[in-house]
C-alpha cells in the first residue's frame, strides 16, 4: 500500500516539477499548468502530462502543437521513483524527507539539461530546507553535520569552479555546480558529501568519456555537470552507508 500511496504522490509532484521546470527558467512566478508554447492554461483533466497524453497526445489542444516527452517522461520517472523509496528508507518522516530532496534534485537535472542552468532560487531554499530538517531527522545527519557539509560541498567546488575559470575560461564549471554542492552537503551530511562528490565527478568523466568515443561530442563540447552531482547525491541518499563501508574495506 504504502508503495501505491508514493506512486501517486511522486506522479504529482512530477506535475509539479513540469510546471517548475517551464516558468523558473523564463524567470516567471509558476502558475496552473499550461502550454509551454502558447501559455494557454489546461483543463483539470490535463494538469498531469499523463492526461494529456490519454486525451490529445501531447498535442495542446489550443495552439496544436506538439509538447515533447520531457513532462511524461518526468511525470513517470518521478512516480517510479517516489513507488521505489519504501523499498530503501524507513520510516514515514525519512521518507517524505527523502521524497522532498529526489523531487528538488530531479528538477535541477531537467532544468540543467534543457536550460544549462542550476537555478539559486532551486538551490538556496532547498538548502535552508534540508538544514531546518536534519533537526528532526534521526539518520545519523545532525543539524551541525549538515552545516558542515554544506559549507565543504560548497568550497570543494568553489575551488573547482576558479581552476575551470583558469585553465578553461568562462563556463568550463558554472557556479550553479558550486551550489548545488553545497546543497548536497547540506542533504547528506559532512560524512557522505565527498563520496556523492567523487561519484558525481567520475561519472560525469566517464559519461562524458563515452560521448566522446561514440564520436557524439568533442574535446571542445561542453555537457551540463549538475545532472551527475544529483545523481550522485541520490545514491548516497539511498546507499550511503553501504558505499562508506565497501570504500573502507
Amino acid at each position: 500500500m504504502i508503495h501505491f500511496l508514493f506512486a501517486v504522490l511522486g506522479l504529482l509532484v512530477g506535475g509539479v516539477i513540469n510546471l517548475l521546470a517551464d516558468d523558473l527558467p523564463r524567470r516567471r512566478s509558476p502558475r496552473l499548468p499550461h502550454c509551454s508554447h502558447c501559455d494557454q492554461a489546461y483543463r483539470p483533466a490535463g494538469f498531469l502530462a499523463v492526461g494529456r497524453w490519454l486525451t490529445s497526445r501531447g498535442i495542446c489542444p489550443a495552439c496544436g502543437r506538439y509538447e515533447g516527452r520531457r513532462p511524461l517522461l518526468v511525470e513517470i520517472g518521478t512516480m517510479v521513483s517516489f513507488a521505489a523509496l519504501p523499498f530503501f528508507i524507513e520510516g514515514w518522516p525519512a521518507l517524505l524527507v527523502t521524497a522532498f530532496y529526489f523531487a528538488a534534485l530531479i528538477l535541477i537535472i531537467v532544468i540543467d539539461m534543457e536550460h544549462r542552468l542550476i537555478l539559486h532560487i532551486v538551490t538556496f531554499p532547498t538548502t535552508l530546507l534540508a538544514l531546518i530538517l536534519s533537526v528532526f531527522m534521526d539518520n545519523g545527519n545532525s543539524f551541525w553535520l549538515a552545516v558542515v557539509g554544506a559549507v565543504a560541498g560548497f568550497l570543494v567546488f568553489y575551488v573547482l569552479y576558479w581552476i575551470g575559470q583558469l585553465t578553461f575560461g568562462p563556463g568550463a564549471l558554472g557556479f550553479g555546480d558550486v551550489t548545488l554542492a553545497m546543497t548536497m552537503g547540506a542533504m547528506l551530511g559532512f560524512r557522505y558529501i565527498f563520496f556523492a562528490l567523487v561519484i558525481g565527478i567520475l561519472l560525469g568523466g566517464l559519461i562524458s568519456f563515452l560521448l566522446i568515443a561514440l564520436r557524439l561530442l568533442n574535446l571542445r563540447s561542453r555537457i551540463p555537470y549538475g545532472q551527475f552531482l544529483a545523481v550522485a547525491a541520490m545514491v548516497m541518499l539511498l546507499w550511503g552507508p553501504e558505499v562508506v563501508t565497501w570504500y573502507l574495506n
